[in-house]
């Protein structure tokens, strides 16, 4: 039993911007327009595409919350998205999904959030799973992947996710609107973290900061919107984040 656990954030938003078409009327006057058929078609198309590539029997697509943990801790976070306009037909698409296919929506998380959860537990998904997204963002979440952009299958281990989740707490993510560790590009952050073993790196991403004149508890704010949930970070009783603490705090 496979089960394809589905980025639907990223399908609806493309299958809905793939039928916007521009018309100029004349000289000075052009509209935007898109067929809702054909944005449903599109969508059908990516998710029965995805399902062949991966040969899974069944699936899950995961949708963002109107709803954010993350900016109870970080206001700012994606705050950058507010001025951007969005495809017409996302709402109706994001509609369609709910109402036709299996879909799963939890309070606070985004789509992302679901996925790390799913793909890390066993207890709501049996059997093996398969993260299917085209974000990098996933590299930090264990397990079996697919991205279907560029059509390649890759594994990430436990070691790796906390490498790559690290990486994210040093450069930050400008597209989400969290600013990592400042002048510290993807470089300078391999240099930090590829001598050390997992238990050493949250102690170099604290030395990172203090030279930049930061604080460990900025960098722990950073940490944890940086955090793509896992099983772990998931109270399922309470419906609810537990916020992502180094090992040495919790010792």
């Amino acid at each position: 039993m496979i089960t394809a656990l589905i980025d639907a954030d990223i399908l609806a938003y493309q299958a809905a911007a793939s039928c916007e078409q521009p018309i100029k009327w004349d000289d000075d006057l052009w509209t935007l327009h898109a067929f809702e058929e054909e944005a449903e078609a599109h969508f059908d198309g990516m998710l029965n595409g995805i399902m062949e590539k991966t040969k899974a029997n069944d699936y899950v697509l995961a949708f963002s919350d109107k709803e954010n943990w993350r900016k109870k801790i970080l206001p700012t976070y994606k705050s950058n998205r507010s001025d951007v306009r969005k495809p017409l037909l996302l709402n109706h698409i994001r509609q369609y999904a709910k109402d036709n296919y299996s879909c799963f929506i939890r309070p606070t998380l985004e789509g992302d959030d679901v996925l790390g959860i799913l793909a890390t537990s066993n207890k709501p998904i049996k059997g093996d799973k398969i993260v299917c997204s085209i974000d990098k963002d996933f590299k930090t979440i264990p397990g079996k992947h697919y991205n279907f952009k560029s059509d390649q299958f890759f594994e990430i281990t436990e070691d790796q996710a906390d490498y790559w989740h690290m990486m994210q707490t040093l450069t930050g993510d400008s597209t989400d609107g969290y600013s990592g560790c400042p002048g510290c590009g993807p470089k300078t952050a391999e240099k930090i973290l590829t001598p050390l073993v997992s238990t050493e790196y949250w102690a170099a991403v604290c030395k990172a900061y203090e030279a930049a004149g930061l604080s460990s508890e900025e960098a722990l704010v950073q940490a944890r919107v940086a955090r793509i949930c896992r099983a772990s970070d998931y109270d399922f009783k309470k419906k609810q984040v537990k916020l992502w603490s180094p090992v040495e705090t919790t010792k």
